[in-house]
């Protein structure tokens, strides 16, 4: 077992875990640690606990010491240099007619490096725009390509549930999310339901997924022909929560011998009933599936299945 202490940062994002030396320290205390963009200024999220070692994805760098009032000050005046390193990066980017969208800016707690964050649709060749950022705030300049999930973390808002982002108040890492998770819920695949203010699918469709999946094992769909205590039957209503399956029987006609399906609906659970195994078709797929959307939003549920994938 090894001795942890996970550590948060201004901007967001998820904790990484640091050495405490045998050091204690508290929720929400403010330390100075070395990352990959140099000394920065982070905040206690996981007190002194120990993990397997197995969990450390590298060798654990020390946290180097507790803030002080400078470093509190260094910390707010950077922050008040942010919005002109904003405007002036934003000129320069304009300047040089590159196509970048230019999200944030952030100083290092000592100032030796300035980071600028920005999103692109593909790659961009800011070589010349780093120098003349440096030469105008002489210090070392890094620019970081972000994508649109990290956009909207940094950024933040509000939702379409009326509360602030979860990966910009309490999210720390992004979570796989497919289209598979909004139909096991029964959550109508409208893009404009399922997809976040960043354009990708929702985070929280993650959140009750397991739930849902294990609820799910056994149960027949909507649709699904079935054997009941009454006889054969056509589902046409699920509850998840409390087991019941909504059905109605199915009969034959005599005269035409066609089945008629009655418009009782009876309900049952789902040890009273018997699955009817269906023989599997390649490359089948459910005709339903966008039942009731647009050629528009079918489009665009196709570009949001190859933008999770």
């Amino acid at each position: 077992m090894v001795e942890i202490v996970g550590i948060g940062f201004m901007n967001g994002g998820k904790s990484y875990y640091f050495d405490p030396e045998g050091e204690i320290f508290e929720l929400g205390e403010l330390v100075i640690v070395e990352t990959a963009r140099g000394l920065e200024l982070g905040h206690v999220l996981i007190k002194n606990m120990e993990v397997d070692e197995s969990e450390l994805k590298a060798p654990l760098k020390p946290i180097i010491r507790k803030s002080t009032e400078q470093d509190i000050s260094k910390y707010k005046e950077n922050q008040a240099k942010k919005p002109e390193a904003i405007r002036i990066c934003q000129e320069k980017i304009l300047k040089h007619k590159l196509n970048m969208k230019l999200i944030d800016a952030e100083y290092t707690i000592n100032g030796s490096k300035l980071i600028f964050y920005f999103s692109s649709d593909g790659r961009v060749d800011f070589r010349e725009l780093v120098k003349d950022l440096a030469s105008y705030f002489h210090t070392r300049i890094e620019l970081r390509q972000i994508g649109v999930r990290d956009e909207a973390r940094i950024m933040g808002g509000i939702g379409i549930c009326g509360r602030p982002f979860c990966c910009h108040k309490w999210l720390h890492d992004f979570e796989p999310v497919s289209i598979k998770m909004a139909k096991q819920q029964n959550i109508s695949l409208n893009p404009a339901k399922i997809s976040g203010s960043c354009g990708r699918l929702m985070c929280c469709l993650n959140y009750e997924n397991d739930t849902y999946k294990e609820l799910s094992k056994g149960m027949p769909s909507e649709g699904e022909r079935i054997m009941t205590p009454d006889g054969l039957a056509k589902v046409c209503k699920i509850d998840l929560f409390s087991g019941k399956i909504m059905a109605r029987l199915i009969s034959k006609d005599e005269e035409s011998g066609e089945d008629t399906i009655n418009p009782e609906v009876n309900i049952y659970f789902k040890k009273e009933i018997k699955k009817i195994e269906k023989k599997k078709h390649k490359n089948s797929h459910s005709k339903d599936e966008y039942a009731g959307l647009s050629e528009e939003e079918k489009s665009e549920l196709e570009k949001l299945k190859m933008a999770e994938e």
